[in-house]
């Protein structure tokens, strides 16, 4: 038999692609895990998640950036690839007991949905680090197995304090490059960084009038970022133009004349192209709108 093959972009990752690859370990009994965004391979792909422009259960296709989204909760939370994952097997996850499967998409799956797909609402009441924490410890129907839940806790703890310490020293070392970066800006409403630095802090304090963010990507991508009105907001200074909500390739192409754009976000607040002079194209438009 065959082995599975499944496709996940590769590059930065998020919480909705890595949650979305820990239901399937859950779910299938072997796959092979290709990270990629090659086209060839992902149209030959038996699963694709978060990649690929299109949601289709039957097919195996799990991507929420295609124009118009994949659809949405009651409450509106809209759906990433996670939620559309655990919506095909969630429920089997949960030895089909809807009660519990609805419980897991209120308490953590729509709060990575709502995250990934810039939606405010709903997030703030989002499982926190805590309560992951007390997760470990046995429920009342397991084994009161306490010291052996307490090791596996504090290897997870000691995973994520080594990542918040080495984000800790990015933040800090990216400071000094964006003020930089902020000074020599041509235009203040358009930043560039020569690679991508985190820079939302320190525009904030530095810079009223920034409205996008212009750097390279770590897949080669050239990007345009828009800056949010405060940290942690989902509302930004200007959005990108509404006509290339969920754009990309062909599609993004034609309607921007950029031979090499590659997408626009549906929510508006990112887009690329495959080289510097593109890019600083759509931020042409993005201004001018």
């Amino acid at each position: 038999m065959t082995e599975l093959t499944v496709v996940t972009h590769s590059g930065n990752f998020h919480a909705d692609d890595v949650f979305s690859i820990a239901v399937l370990k859950h779910a299938l009994a072997s796959f092979k895990l290709v990270r990629t965004r090659d086209k060839a391979k992902i149209e030959s792909a038996d699963i694709v998640i978060d990649v690929g422009g299109e949601y289709n259960p039957e097919t195996g296709r799990f991507d929420h950036h295609q124009r118009g989204g994949a659809g949405a909760r009651e409450n509106g939370i809209p759906y990433s690839s996670f939620g559309l994952v655990w919506q095909h097997y969630g429920l089997a996850l949960c030895n089909n007991e809807q009660a519990v499967a609805d419980r897991v998409d209120a308490g953590l799956v729509s709060t990575i949905d709502a995250i990934d797909c810039g939606y405010g609402e709903g997030v703030a009441t989002g499982i926190s680090l805590s309560q992951t924490i007390s997760m470990f410890n046995p429920t009342w129907e397991e084994p009161s197995e306490f010291d052996q839940c307490f090791d596996r806790a504090v290897d997870f703890a000691v995973t994520m304090l080594t990542r918040f310490i080495a984000s800790a020293r990015g933040s800090i070392n990216a400071k000094d490059i964006v003020a930089k970066a902020i000074d020599n800006a041509p235009d203040p409403r358009l930043i560039e960084l020569e690679q991508y630095t985190p820079w939302k802090k320190t525009v904030h304090q530095l810079s009223n009038e920034a409205l996008y963010m212009l750097y390279p990507s770590q897949n080669g991508q050239w990007i345009i970022q828009t800056v949010p009105i405060e940290p942690g907001s989902f509302e930004d200074r200007q959005s990108l133009p509404a006509s290339w909500a969920g754009l990309s390739d062909e599609e993004f192409q034609a309607h921007t004349g950029i031979a090499d754009a590659v997408f626009c976000h549906n929510g508006l607040f990112i887009a690329g192209t495959r080289s510097r002079e593109s890019t600083l194209k759509l931020a042409e438009m993005a201004l001018n709108q």
